[in-house]
């Protein structure tokens, strides 16, 4: 599937290349496309960190589309990110699955459900399948004889980055995620 490829998503027939922004202390800062990091390098706001094996050409010059770009100033960030809770993060942390039986996932769920007081929250809301969505209904997964295959969570401090980007990390994203996985941790 196209979605699936490197950083890059589909809009209205438009190939959109992601890249990595950083902020200019190696903090994740946004994912932006790969045309507005091009700006941000021509203008001399950001520096080149890693590149794609991509090259877009213009009529007189050729750019290196970047993977992961570093900001030359420090932009202050006054609040810690997190991910709202919405069908496309909830698909993505459950990896397209049903919670229940592990079939491809249509619907999200509320493993207690809002009739009996359960919150819209990330910890009581899972992908699942209509056949078992459907079997389940206004019950909770023991009244309705099911078992969740893993108990969900609330997504982790950088996991924003894996939604902004439409499902995909990059590979060279990687170290900057995971080193400030174990700094802020």
């Amino acid at each position: 599937m196209v979605a699936d490829l490197f950083g890059i998503g589909w809009y209205a027939d438009v190939i959109v290349v992601r890249t990595l922004v950083l902020n200019a202390s190696n903090e994740p800062l946004s994912v932006v496309a790969a045309r507005r990091a091009i700006v941000l390098l021509c203008r001399e706001r950001a520096d080149l960190v890693a590149r794609s094996n991509r090259v877009w050409h213009a009529e007189s010059v050729s750019f290196a589309v970047p993977s992961v770009v570093r900001l030359r100033r420090y932009v202050p960030v006054p609040y810690r990110r997190s991910i709202p809770i919405s069908r496309r993060a909830i698909f993505l942390r459950d990896d397209h699955r049903c919670q229940y039986c592990g079939r491809r996932a249509e619907n999200i769920d509320h493993i207690i459900p809002k009739v009996q007081g359960g919150k819209h929250i990330w910890e009581n809301v899972v992908a699942s399948c209509q056949r078992c969505n459907s079997r389940k209904g206004g019950r909770t997964p023991s009244q309705a004889g099911l078992t969740l295959i893993r108990t969900p969570t609330r997504p982790g401090r950088f996991d924003w980055v894996y939604v902004a980007a439409g499902g995909y990390a990059d590979g060279a994203w990687q170290p900057f995620i995971r080193s400030q996985l174990t700094v802020n941790s």
